[in-house]
């Protein structure tokens, strides 16, 4: 018995080690597929893209060119499909041009949240205070 334990002391360093870094390396893997990349999209920015998945036309509105709670719809013609809220507000999507609750519609916080397929076609946005 002693000598059991005297093995297990000696290699619980061993042990430890590679369990920190195992976790290590799976936390490493988790965060990395937390935020897709989103090219040209900063932070204190709202983008929007005309397809999924980050690709197309963007179209960027911050705190500069963008009032808060008011409605901004997209240039016209412009239909978004994926988006990405780097402002440190709320954000409301809207599928309609007027910023109407007929359509759908559907609040994102702000921070960084990454949405590479909108849950429909956006046609306006509100930036909350």
């Amino acid at each position: 018995m002693q000598r059991r334990l005297t093995n297990l002391r000696a290699r619980l360093p061993q042990v430890l080690l590679l369990a920190v870094f195992g976790l290590l390396t799976s936390t490493g893997v988790a965060s990395a597929a937390a935020e897709p990349p989103a090219p040209a999209c900063q932070k204190g920015e709202f983008c929007v893209w005309g397809e999924e998945s980050f690709s197309g036309a963007v179209h960027k509105f911050d705190l500069r060119t963008s009032n808060p709670e008011e409605c901004i719809p997209l240039p016209e013609g412009f239909d978004g499909h994926s988006f990405v809220n780097r402002l440190s507000r709320d954000v409301t999507i809207y599928q309609s041009e007027e910023c109407t609750t007929e359509g759908d519609f559907i609040t994102y916080p702000g921070g960084g949240t990454y949405v590479p397929q909108g849950p429909f076609v956006i046609r306006a946005l509100k930036i909350w205070d």
